[in-house]
Protein backbone atom coordinates (compact mmCIF):
# COMPACT_ATOMS: atom_id res chain seq x y z
CA UNK A 1 0.00 0.00 0.00
CA UNK A 2 2.91 2.33 0.67
CA UNK A 3 4.80 1.64 -2.04
CA UNK A 4 1.64 2.35 -4.33
CA UNK A 5 1.27 5.63 -2.65
CA UNK A 6 4.60 6.57 -3.14
CA UNK A 7 4.43 5.48 -7.06
CA UNK A 8 1.00 7.64 -6.81
CA UNK A 9 2.66 10.87 -6.11
CA UNK A 10 6.05 10.62 -7.96
CA UNK A 11 3.95 10.04 -11.28
CA UNK A 12 1.69 13.52 -9.92
CA UNK A 13 4.90 14.96 -9.55
CA UNK A 14 6.43 14.12 -13.12
CA UNK A 15 3.35 14.81 -14.84
CA UNK A 16 2.80 18.26 -12.77
CA UNK A 17 6.65 19.62 -13.05
CA UNK A 18 5.69 19.17 -17.08
CA UNK A 19 3.18 21.03 -17.48
CA UNK A 20 3.78 24.35 -15.04
CA UNK A 21 7.29 24.80 -17.94
CA UNK A 22 5.21 24.97 -20.57
CA UNK A 23 2.65 27.52 -19.42
CA UNK A 24 5.23 29.00 -17.98
CA UNK A 25 6.45 29.65 -21.55
CA UNK A 26 3.16 30.57 -22.94
CA UNK A 27 3.63 33.59 -20.25
CA UNK A 28 6.87 34.52 -21.00
CA UNK A 29 6.05 34.89 -24.70
CA UNK A 30 3.11 36.81 -24.06
CA UNK A 31 4.51 39.20 -21.87
CA UNK A 32 7.84 39.29 -24.63
CA UNK A 33 5.38 40.12 -27.39
CA UNK A 34 3.75 42.74 -25.26
CA UNK A 35 6.65 44.29 -24.60
CA UNK A 36 7.97 44.79 -28.04
CA UNK A 37 4.19 46.30 -29.03
CA UNK A 38 4.66 49.05 -25.95
CA UNK A 39 8.39 49.84 -27.03
CA UNK A 40 7.26 50.28 -30.85
CA UNK A 41 4.51 52.65 -30.25
CA UNK A 42 6.50 54.74 -27.51
CA UNK A 43 8.91 54.94 -30.88
CA UNK A 44 6.24 56.10 -33.23
CA UNK A 45 5.09 58.42 -30.47
CA UNK A 46 8.62 59.94 -30.41
CA UNK A 47 8.97 59.87 -33.82
CA UNK A 48 5.83 61.86 -34.46
CA UNK A 49 6.60 64.36 -31.62
CA UNK A 50 9.62 65.04 -33.39
CA UNK A 51 8.25 65.34 -36.67
CA UNK A 52 5.13 67.60 -35.38
CA UNK A 53 8.43 69.76 -33.46
CA UNK A 54 9.89 70.03 -36.45
CA UNK A 55 6.57 70.99 -38.44
CA UNK A 56 6.38 73.90 -36.27
CA UNK A 57 9.21 74.94 -37.06
CA UNK A 58 8.95 75.10 -40.93
CA UNK A 59 10.76 72.00 -41.95
CA UNK A 60 8.99 69.45 -43.34
CA UNK A 61 11.01 67.73 -45.00
CA UNK A 62 12.90 67.39 -42.00
CA UNK A 63 9.53 66.28 -40.11
CA UNK A 64 8.87 63.66 -42.85
CA UNK A 65 11.87 62.09 -41.69
CA UNK A 66 11.84 62.11 -38.33
CA UNK A 67 8.39 60.81 -38.33
CA UNK A 68 10.22 58.00 -41.02
CA UNK A 69 12.46 57.33 -38.50
CA UNK A 70 9.97 56.42 -35.36
CA UNK A 71 8.24 54.12 -37.71
CA UNK A 72 11.37 52.26 -39.02
CA UNK A 73 12.33 51.96 -35.20
CA UNK A 74 8.85 50.87 -34.15
CA UNK A 75 9.21 48.11 -36.96
CA UNK A 76 12.14 47.26 -35.23
CA UNK A 77 10.81 46.84 -31.99
CA UNK A 78 7.92 44.87 -32.89
CA UNK A 79 10.32 42.56 -34.70
CA UNK A 80 12.71 42.38 -31.55
CA UNK A 81 9.47 41.84 -29.37
CA UNK A 82 8.25 38.83 -31.90
CA UNK A 83 11.49 37.21 -31.96
CA UNK A 84 11.36 36.72 -28.41
CA UNK A 85 8.17 35.74 -28.10
CA UNK A 86 9.46 32.78 -30.53
CA UNK A 87 12.49 32.30 -28.49
CA UNK A 88 10.60 31.63 -25.31
CA UNK A 89 7.64 29.73 -26.81
CA UNK A 90 9.99 27.66 -27.96
CA UNK A 91 12.08 26.76 -24.58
Amino acid sequence: MRRMFVITLVGIAIVGGTGWPAAAGETKAMMENAKGEMKADAEEAKGEAKALKEEMKGNKTKAELERAKGNVKGAGERVKGKSKEMKARAE
